[in-house]
Protein backbone atom coordinates (compact mmCIF):
# COMPACT_ATOMS: atom_id res chain seq x y z
CA UNK A 1 0.00 0.00 0.00
CA UNK A 2 1.25 3.55 -0.90
CA UNK A 3 0.05 6.55 1.13
CA UNK A 4 0.99 10.17 0.44
CA UNK A 5 2.10 10.50 3.93
CA UNK A 6 5.44 11.97 4.98
CA UNK A 7 6.17 11.78 8.45
CA UNK A 8 8.50 14.57 10.22
CA UNK A 9 11.45 13.82 12.20
CA UNK A 10 11.63 10.74 14.20
CA UNK A 11 8.01 9.92 13.30
CA UNK A 12 6.68 6.67 11.70
CA UNK A 13 3.55 6.00 10.32
CA UNK A 14 1.98 2.44 11.31
CA UNK A 15 -1.07 0.65 10.06
CA UNK A 16 -2.42 -1.05 13.77
CA UNK A 17 -3.23 -4.83 13.10
CA UNK A 18 -6.12 -5.64 14.77
CA UNK A 19 -6.39 -9.09 16.71
CA UNK A 20 -8.79 -12.10 15.84
CA UNK A 21 -12.30 -11.81 17.64
CA UNK A 22 -12.37 -14.62 20.03
CA UNK A 23 -14.21 -17.93 19.10
CA UNK A 24 -15.61 -20.42 21.41
CA UNK A 25 -18.01 -23.79 20.39
CA UNK A 26 -20.90 -22.30 20.20
CA UNK A 27 -19.76 -19.80 17.27
CA UNK A 28 -17.82 -16.33 17.39
CA UNK A 29 -17.96 -13.83 20.37
CA UNK A 30 -18.60 -10.71 19.23
CA UNK A 31 -16.94 -7.58 21.43
CA UNK A 32 -17.99 -4.08 21.24
CA UNK A 33 -15.18 -1.67 20.29
CA UNK A 34 -14.93 -0.56 23.94
CA UNK A 35 -14.67 -3.40 24.74
CA UNK A 36 -11.50 -4.09 22.87
CA UNK A 37 -8.10 -4.16 23.92
CA UNK A 38 -6.24 -1.39 21.80
CA UNK A 39 -3.99 -3.30 19.20
CA UNK A 40 -0.29 -3.17 20.19
CA UNK A 41 1.21 -4.49 16.52
CA UNK A 42 1.22 -2.82 12.88
CA UNK A 43 2.96 -2.22 9.96
CA UNK A 44 5.48 0.69 9.09
CA UNK A 45 3.96 2.21 5.95
CA UNK A 46 6.63 5.11 6.20
CA UNK A 47 9.53 6.47 8.37
CA UNK A 48 10.13 10.08 9.10
CA UNK A 49 14.05 10.98 7.88
CA UNK A 50 15.38 10.88 12.04
CA UNK A 51 15.01 7.48 11.93
CA UNK A 52 18.21 6.01 12.14
CA UNK A 53 20.23 4.58 15.50
CA UNK A 54 23.46 2.80 16.42
CA UNK A 55 24.05 -0.31 18.48
CA UNK A 56 26.89 -1.70 20.57
CA UNK A 57 29.07 -2.12 17.83
CA UNK A 58 28.90 0.99 15.59
CA UNK A 59 26.16 -0.76 13.04
CA UNK A 60 23.26 1.50 11.79
CA UNK A 61 20.25 0.22 12.92
CA UNK A 62 17.21 1.48 10.69
CA UNK A 63 12.85 0.78 10.64
CA UNK A 64 12.24 0.61 7.26
CA UNK A 65 8.65 0.34 5.53
CA UNK A 66 7.26 -2.76 5.89
CA UNK A 67 8.26 -4.10 9.26
CA UNK A 68 6.00 -5.34 12.07
CA UNK A 69 6.58 -3.67 14.97
CA UNK A 70 5.52 -3.60 18.64
CA UNK A 71 4.51 -0.40 20.37
CA UNK A 72 3.38 1.13 23.46
CA UNK A 73 -0.18 0.98 24.05
CA UNK A 74 -1.18 4.27 24.76
CA UNK A 75 1.34 5.85 22.09
CA UNK A 76 0.97 7.95 19.46
CA UNK A 77 -2.18 9.80 17.55
CA UNK A 78 -4.67 7.96 15.71
CA UNK A 79 -6.17 9.24 12.44
CA UNK A 80 -8.06 8.84 9.35
CA UNK A 81 -7.22 8.79 5.64
CA UNK A 82 -9.70 10.17 3.19
CA UNK A 83 -10.05 6.62 2.35
CA UNK A 84 -11.72 5.42 5.95
CA UNK A 85 -8.00 3.99 6.84
CA UNK A 86 -7.24 4.15 10.64
CA UNK A 87 -3.50 5.14 10.73
CA UNK A 88 -1.34 6.14 13.80
CA UNK A 89 1.75 8.58 14.14
CA UNK A 90 4.09 7.54 16.83
CA UNK A 91 7.69 8.75 17.96
CA UNK A 92 10.14 6.51 17.73
CA UNK A 93 10.93 6.36 21.63
CA UNK A 94 6.93 4.82 21.29
CA UNK A 95 8.17 1.89 19.45
CA UNK A 96 9.51 -1.26 21.58
CA UNK A 97 10.63 -3.94 19.19
CA UNK A 98 10.48 -5.20 15.29
CA UNK A 99 9.40 -8.55 14.88
CA UNK A 100 11.46 -10.46 13.08
CA UNK A 101 10.01 -13.84 10.89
Amino acid sequence: MSIKIRPLGDHVIVEPIEEEDMTFAGGKLILPDTAKEKPQQGKVLAVGPAIETEDEDGNIISMQEGDLVIYAKYGGTTFKTREGLKLLILKEDDILGVIEE
